[in-house]
Parts: C-alpha cells; sequence; structure tokens
C-alpha cells in the first residue's frame, strides 16, 4: 500500500480507552513514552517485541507483553494499535494488517501510511489540548505548550479550567526564581481571589495577578516589623469564609521551618477547607543551583536540615548541637546568619573539625546570588567581612570541597 491521500486534514477525536485492549508493537523508547500515556487512558496495553527497554520492563504488573516478533493475530480484539518499532518493514506489516481489521493505527516512523496520528497532548483543569500541525511534531509541541502555558497562568481564559472553591490552598513558591515554582503553584495564584503573600516568596508572580485579587502582604522581616502568626491566620479563616479563594504564597515549603501546619490547624478549627501544594525546599534547590550537592557517593551518607533561628545553648533550643557534632554527613542550616558564628563554635566544641569546609549561599537562586566559601573556624569572620545578610543557606560538610576543589584542595 502506498502513501495515503492527503488532500484533507484529519478528523479531530477523543478515544475513550478504558478497558479496550490497544496493541503497541515495538518496546523501544518510543513505546516507553506511549504505553504510560495509554495506562493512564485505562486501556488493557498489550506489547509485541522480542526486548523491552528496562522502563517498560519496570511496568510490567501493568500491561502485558509477548515476547516475539508482530503477527496480525496480535491485532485480534485490538480498538487501537502504534507501530513503534525501528524497523520499516515491521511496521508496515501491522498498518496492512490494522487496515484489513479496521482498527485505526499510528505508525510512529512515517505517519503518511498512518491511518492516525498520534498528537501532542497537554492536561489542565480538566481540559485536553491536542495538536496535530501536519506531521510537524515540534511544532504541535510548541504550540500545545503555548496553550497549556497560558491556561496554566490565565492569560488564555477558558472556563472550568481553575479550581475556584472557597477555601484556603498553601502554596510553596520555591527559593525564590519565579521559574522555578511548580505548575500546581501557578495554577493556584490564577484562581485565586485572595493573595496572602510573605517576603520571601516568588515577587515577580504578584505582578501577574488579575487586577481583582486582594493583595496582603505578611511579610516577616528578620529582627523587623512582622506580621504575627495569629493575624496570619485570621486573615486566612476570614477571607475564605467570606467566600472567598484564598491562596497562602510562601517561600520555599510550606512544612520546611514556614509553619505551615499552624495555618492547617488554624483552618481545621474554623471549619474552612485547605488544601497543600508544596514547593521546592531551599534547603536543597538553592546548594543545587549553587552547584553544591547535600550528599555525594563515599563523601556524605546522610543530610540534616537545621534551623538556626535559635543559637547553641538558649532555653528554647531543640536542637543537640552535639550530637550533630559527631555526625559525619552534611548539616544544611536556615534562617542561621545572625547565629552561625555560634552554631560553628558549638560544632567545634561537640568535635567537628575547625577546618571543615562551609558554603554561604545568599540569595540562592536570585539574580544577587553568590557564594562566600569558609571553614567552621573562619565561619564568623567570613560571613561578617562579605556582608553576608538573609536570606541565606549554610552547607557544612565536605561535600562543599567536592564542588570547590579550588578552594579546599585534595583532601
Amino acid at each position: 500500500m502506498g502513501a495515503r491521500e492527503e488532500e484533507h486534514p484529519p478528523y479531530p477525536v477523543g478515544l475513550r480507552l478504558t478497558g479496550r485492549r490497544v496493541l503497541v508493537v515495538g518496546g523501544g523508547h518510543v513505546a516507553q513514552r506511549r504505553v504510560p500515556a495509554l495506562i493512564a487512558a485505562g486501556a488493557r496495553v498489550h506489547v509485541v517485541s522480542p526486548v523491552l527497554t528496562p522502563a517498560l520492563e519496570g511496568m510490567l504488573a501493568e500491561f502485558t507483553w509477548r515476547e516475539g516478533r508482530f503477527e496480525p493475530a496480535d491485532l485480534d480484539g485490538a480498538w487501537y494499535a502504534i507501530a513503534t518499532t525501528d524497523d520499516p518493514a515491521v511496521n508496515h506489516a501491522v498498518i496492512e494488517a490494522a487496515d484489513e481489521r479496521r482498527i485505526f493505527c499510528v505508525r510512529a516512523d512515517d505517519a503518511r501510511e498512518a491511518s492516525a496520528w498520534t498528537p501532542a497532548v497537554g492536561r489542565h483543569g480538566g481540559v485536553t489540548v491536542a495538536v496535530l500541525a501536519n506531521r510537524d511534531p515540534r511544532r504541535s509541541s510548541a504550540v500545545r505548550d503555548e496553550v497549556v502555558s497560558a491556561l496554566v497562568d490565565g492569560r488564555l481564559a477558558a472556563a472550568g479550567t481553575a479550581d475556584t472553591t472557597p477555601g484556603v490552598v498553601l502554596v510553596g513558591g520555591g527559593p525564590g526564581d519565579p521559574t522555578l515554582v511548580t505548575v500546581a503553584a501557578r495554577q493556584a495564584l490564577a484562581s485565586a481571589d485572595v493573595v496572602v503573600a510573605d517576603r520571601l516568596a516568588p515577587r515577580e508572580l504578584l505582578d501577574e495577578l488579575a487586577p481583582h485579587v486582594e493583595l496582603v502582604d505578611v511579610a516577616k522581616l528578620p529582627r523587623g516589623r512582622a506580621a504575627s502568626q495569629d493575624a496570619i491566620n485570621a486573615v486566612l479563616v476570614d477571607r475564605a469564609r467570606a467566600g472567598k479563594r484564598v491562596v497562602r504564597f510562601k517561600g520555599g515549603d510550606n512544612f520546611v521551618f514556614g509553619r505551615g501546619y499552624e495555618e492547617i490547624q488554624a483552618c481545621r478549627a474554623a471549619g474552612v477547607p485547605v488544601t497543600v501544594i508544596p514547593g521546592l525546599s531551599s534547603s536543597i534547590s538553592v546548594p543545587g543551583v549553587a552547584g553544591i550537592p547535600v550528599t555525594h557517593r563515599g563523601v556524605a551518607h546522610e543530610f540534616t536540615v537545621i534551623s538556626g533561628h535559635i543559637p547553641p545553648g538558649h532555653p528554647d533550643s531543640l536542637v543537640a548541637w552535639d550530637a550533630l557534632a559527631r555526625l559525619r554527613g552534611t548539616l544544611v542550616l536556615l534562617m542561621a546568619v545572625a547565629n552561625a558564628g555560634a552554631i560553628a563554635e558549638a560544632l567545634v566544641a561537640g568535635g567537628r573539625d575547625a577546618a571543615t569546609p562551609v558554603a554561604v549561599v545568599a540569595e540562592g537562586t536570585m539574580p544577587e546570588e553568590r557564594t562566600v566559601l569558609s571553614t567552621l573556624g573562619t565561619l564568623a569572620d567570613d560571613i561578617a567581612a562579605q556582608g553576608v545578610r538573609p536570606p541565606a543557606i549554610i552547607v557544612i560538610g565536605e561535600v562543599v570541597a567536592v564542588a570547590h576543589p579550588e578552594r579546599y584542595g585534595d583532601r
């Protein structure tokens, strides 16, 4: 059979595959991309191939596999088929056998011969976007991405794509760079009637809020004026009870020294619905962006994240600094700039080597980001000399030397 006539455009349709048999011929990387989506659509997927990729082997509990080459009988009972092998003759045979049985079939290597094409697909808020750009997959994907992105951030308004149910959504905004917020975070902001934001939430995103959205500033400045947690809780509850959808927009992650669970408790006590959208924690993401691993094979088998807002020896401190000093892994300190010197002294007194490498990453992920390299023995002096101010993440351990051998040499 020759190439199909192409005078007419394809007729778009949404296949409902729940419980229906779908045949995938081939077990390579194209199949690896297609099979998960078919499973997610509820299809009974049957794969025919001499071999499978390791990823597909790991999914064998979710589909059936016949080890071998394609035979026309493999199409028996199928509603839909995809030919994904790297052998044009096999793919052609699948198309011919599918046509004889009136089964629509995609051919991954030559769409001209196929009876069906696979669109570039994206989903948001119950809407499925499927784009076919005349067998140009790059163009299809680009158009799909633009449409979905516009739905996510509210540039393209579509009724029913955003959850506007009254209540509170706790959104972790990540370490500061607006490009590092999650898709779910952007969706929440696009759905908000009220946004209650702190100073570490990605501030550029606030400019994208719709004009009707009320912005409540609850910044907590280090050693400066701050909205009390009780006042923040009251705002969340009051606005939600007024029928508003309230987004509590925070830096980092809600539950990593973010007092997010106190806000959940307040909402639950008031009978206000509350959901959580996690964010990238600065404890991991900031060192990562700065090129410092918090673990490394043969160097650190664990990392510990500690709040440094209370110094060692303070009656309110819950940290066993002597125990931390005995650990061999990485220590990551948040909110510790003011107390860094006292913390370093406590770690050295507890047995940690004063020459232990330390990196202070200030303004992590932001345009002003900079890294100050130091050691436990000189940390207080280096922070003062370099004028380091919050926010900053302090990484203590040999992983810093792994990332910066030019500073610490062969250890």
